[in-house]
């Protein structure tokens, strides 16, 4: 069991409120949640906060696991989190670059490379491509893998979509029918084909400063 609980969370830059009074606990048992807002509203700046990467300004956050609290600095051993703004390593091949996720992140067993490349990304003849030559839908592919296969019980996506076509989007999906269940998911979008199986919304715009 997994949790990570929201007092009061609040983030500013500089003299401007991003959001305020963000107070909420984020279950696995849950159902998923997505966050929703117009764009530049603050749904990354949150989503960054959810994974430990940036510090909220007031408030506090605490992550649980088997009603443990666990320290900041061990947070990130249990979390996936894909983001536009997150880059693989582009001067590996495709081999390199889940050889060396694995070692901080390992795949789910019984899931293997091999595995993942064949038959998750259907991706066999470019095993010893450079992943700078891949296209940009080709690259999120690879990112969203990595993410939802790893066996972490928190996965965080950010517009998990960008980039996909169709095909894509179709393929997302069925990764997450197939490799999430008894996870953390937390989806950040505007789009509701990426969060659609979230059982529920936090709009930010309802933790903003009314003038």
């Amino acid at each position: 069991m997994f949790s990570i609980t929201l007092k009061n969370i609040g983030k500013r830059y500089r003299y401007d409120r991003i959001f305020t009074g963000v107070d909420v606990v984020l279950s696995h048992d849950a159902g998923g949640y997505a966050i929703l807002g117009p764009n530049g509203s603050g749904k990354s700046t949150l989503m960054k906060i959810l994974s430990g990467h940036l510090t909220p300004s007031v408030g506090n956050i605490v992550f649980s696991k088997e009603n443990h609290i666990l320290e900041i600095d061990q947070v990130y051993q249990h979390i996936s989190y894909d983001a536009p703004y997150i880059d693989v390593i582009e001067e590996m091949t495709l081999v390199e670059m889940i050889d060396f996720h694995q070692k901080f992140k390992p795949l789910q067993a019984p899931l293997t490379a091999t595995y993942l490349i064949n038959d998750v990304l259907n991706f066999k003849k470019y095993e010893d491509k450079f992943i700078k030559h891949f296209s940009s839908g080709m690259k999120q592919r690879l990112k969203l893998a990595l993410a939802i296969t790893a066996d972490t019980p928190v996965l965080l996506l950010d517009e998990p979509t960008s980039y996909l076509d169709e095909q894509g989007c179709a393929w997302y999906l069925n990764l997450i029918q197939q490799y999430t269940h008894g996870k953390l998911i937390v989806i950040a979008s505007n789009s509701a084909q990426d969060y659609g199986f979230c059982k529920h919304h936090l709009n930010i715009m309802d933790y903003k400063i009314k003038s």
